[in-house]
């Protein structure tokens, strides 16, 4: 059994982080410890914990597993989580409340968590003491052990616990089960060394360590290959990619190789904006198949509570880097803010107001500050009420959704290029244009995982309706 460690999880070190391409082994008395047995996984949280559900789902199914949709039909659940709000962590323990009335009535169920909650030391203990018949928990740095912990879930019959408070390394050959035959997420780096006060993200994922653009690039091959359209270039802060690698070889490096290899989309997220330097945004303007959709967070606009937060940067720098951005053509740019941070006020509020009022973005991710046990944040003197927290997010939501349509307006009448995903709820075709748009389609289902002219022909706020161009 191993526990997490938040102290242990702090730390930076000058080790070297090692390329592992041989720690991914499925023992052959394991490759048939699912036969007959379906499994079910629920995730939770950002881009990095979907596509780690990709990877998951394909080493179960290299052990015989068969995925199902339906949590009642399944023989193994898990649940992979989030721990950056405490909204995410309240939905995981409800989920639980279903798997535990599920279990009762089959108790040959195994139940596992994992993902970044697993790594909270807190999280665990509960786990540990409160929620007995849990009976798996791994973390973020060892997916590729998954058969083994399964294995001795299955034999001993009791608690399987392996979580690991470590820095990190960067393991190749870890198999993908994709949840799209048409995007791919592409990992470029893991973990954060930023360490901003409120996020929980440098202790669950370890220190920053970017992959060789080598398997980069060919993991892209592959994709294009395969017929994909697009991948998603994915990290905690990709603006960083390279600086740990001891070569001189940075973002904007990898964004033209990647350009090269011919995929038709090419997306980034998340940038912090310390690391979004010139030579990233005369690549994208260089490239035509790399999108110009940013999404930058703010998270405050205040001078005062950006240093509270840790973020390294002002109100002047961050809108200097915007207006930088704005000189690519036709770009969108999405952000994060938080509302209610300790030691907000009013006038700390109207200073992030008046950046969303100058910056107009296409949207905005907004939350009410929530307090993660750990960070130095959580023990800030929180003088807000709740209600005055809910009224700042209902003013910003106004602003950003007038904005959102703003934007949205343009599109009117006009065709842009749309990659059709798949069929809607409604029944019609759905896709995003290079923007990050969603459009409601009216076209033929031969459509599917192509890039097509797409009228537009009604404006929401969060959506467009259009028609293909034939």
């Amino acid at each position: 059994m191993n526990l997490p460690d938040l102290n242990e999880a702090r730390k930076r070190t000058s080790k070297e982080i090692l390329i592992k391409t041989n720690d991914y082994i499925v023992k052959e008395n394991l490759k048939d410890l699912g036969q007959g047995k379906k499994y079910y996984v629920k995730t939770y949280g950002c881009q990095m914990n979907v596509h780690d559900s990709e990877n998951i789902k394909a080493i179960l199914e290299d052990m015989s597993f068969e995925e199902v949709d339906n949590l009642e039909d399944a023989d193994l659940i898990l649940l992979n989580t989030c721990a950056i709000r405490e909204n995410a962590h309240n939905k995981v323990f409800g989920f639980l409340g279903r798997v535990k009335h599920l279990k009762e009535s089959k108790p040959h169920i195994i139940c596992g968590i994992c993902g970044c909650m697993a790594q909270e030391e807190n999280v665990v203990k509960e786990i540990k003491n409160k929620y007995k018949w849990v009976d798996i928990v791994f973390g973020t740095h060892n997916i590729y052990n998954l058969p083994n912990i399964l294995f001795d879930s299955m034999t001993k019959k009791e608690q399987e616990i392996e979580v690991f408070s470590i820095e990190g390394d960067v393991l190749e050959n870890i198999p993908v089960k994709r949840d799209s035959k048409y995007k791919a997420w592409v990992n470029i780096m893991y973990g954060c060394d930023k360490f901003c006060t409120y996020c929980i993200v440098p202790y669950t994922r370890g220190k920053q360590r970017s992959r060789t653009p080598e398997y980069i690039i060919n993991e892209v091959k592959d994709l294009v290959k395969e017929g994909y359209q697009e991948v998603t270039l994915l990290g905690q802060n990709v603006n960083a990619y390279g600086k740990d690698l001891g070569i001189d070889y940075k973002m904007g490096d990898l964004l033209r190789d990647v350009a090269k290899t011919g995929i038709p989309r090419i997306r980034f997220m998340t940038s912090h904006p310390w690391d979004f330097d010139d030579d990233m945004i005369n690549a994208i303007k260089e490239y035509d198949n790399i999108m110009p959709y940013i999404h930058l967070p703010l998270q405050s606009g205040s001078d005062k509570i950006l240093k509270l937060m840790g973020r390294r940067y002002t109100k002047e720098k961050y809108l200097d880097l915007y207006h930088k951005l704005k000189e690519i053509p036709d770009v969108a740019i999405t952000t994060d803010i938080i509302v209610g941070f300790p030691g907000e006020t009013e006038e700390d509020f109207n200073d992030t107001l008046d950046v969303v009022k100058e910056c107009e973005y296409d949207s905005a991710f907004t939350f009410i500050f929530s307090p993660r046990e750990g960070t130095p944040a959580a023990k800030m003197q929180d003088n807000i009420s709740k209600e005055e927290k809910e009224e700042r997010l209902y003013k910003l939501n106004e602003l950003v959704n007038e904005f959102a349509n703003k934007n949205n307006q343009k599109y009117l009448h006009k065709v842009v290029k749309v990659l059709i995903e798949g069929i809607g709820e409604k029944g019609n075709l759905f896709g995003y244009t290079d923007t990050m748009k969603l459009v409601n389609v009216d076209g033929s289902e031969d459509n599917i995982g192509k890039i097509v002219d797409v009228e537009i022909t009604d404006i929401k706020t969060w959506s467009l309706d259009g028609k293909v161009v034939k």
